[in-house]
């Protein structure tokens, strides 16, 4: 599989202590300035998405960013998205965007990990013992650290987490 995104892929998930993701298909917990962080990051770029990921979004399309999801099923149609049935053709989809983002799920990531020239992580800082869904193992040696913001947990966040951008190092 080849990156025909002009020019980066760009994976952006929250993620736990442990590298969970997800619960009985949702997210871990609820972070407003994480929601407000992914809008700001994608918003005017492509976002790529698998089905079960698209399927739990409560509104469906995300509104200004171009909504490519990937199924196997041949006959869904998501409006205001991009159907396709692999990677490599939601990639024919974003050649004039300056960053398509991986948004998930755990399945996607797993296969588009290696492709990834940059991560957005929110890492929050805690551990969810009843967690089903997990990143992969990340080797922070082939990864470069270019932002950290650090917040504490307060009356809308439950958890302290974290803001941090990382840039694949040259090989």
């Amino acid at each position: 599989m080849t990156n025909n995104c002009n020019p980066s892929i760009t994976i952006i998930v929250a993620l736990d202590e442990q590298n969970a993701i997800g619960r009985n298909g949702d997210l871990l917990c609820h972070l407003p300035a994480d929601l407000k962080h992914f809008r700001q990051v994608t918003s005017g770029h492509t976002i790529i998405m698998g089905r079960r990921t698209f399927e739990s979004l409560p509104k469906g399309a995300l509104p200004n960013r171009t909504n490519i999801v990937i199924t196997s099923d041949n006959a869904i149609n998501y409006p205001g998205c991009i159907v396709v049935r692999s990677v490599e053709e939601a990639f024919t989809h974003c050649n004039d965007d300056e960053k398509a983002f991986i948004i998930g799920g755990g399945q996607l990531y797993r296969s588009t990990f290696h492709l990834a020239d940059h991560l957005y992580l929110t890492r929050i800082h805690h551990t969810f013992d009843d967690a089903d869904t997990f990143f992969p193992e990340i080797d922070f040696s082939e990864w470069r650290l270019t932002e950290k913001e650090k917040h504490k947990a307060d009356e809308r966040h439950q958890y302290d987490y974290s803001f941090q951008t990382y840039i694949r190092k040259s090989i």
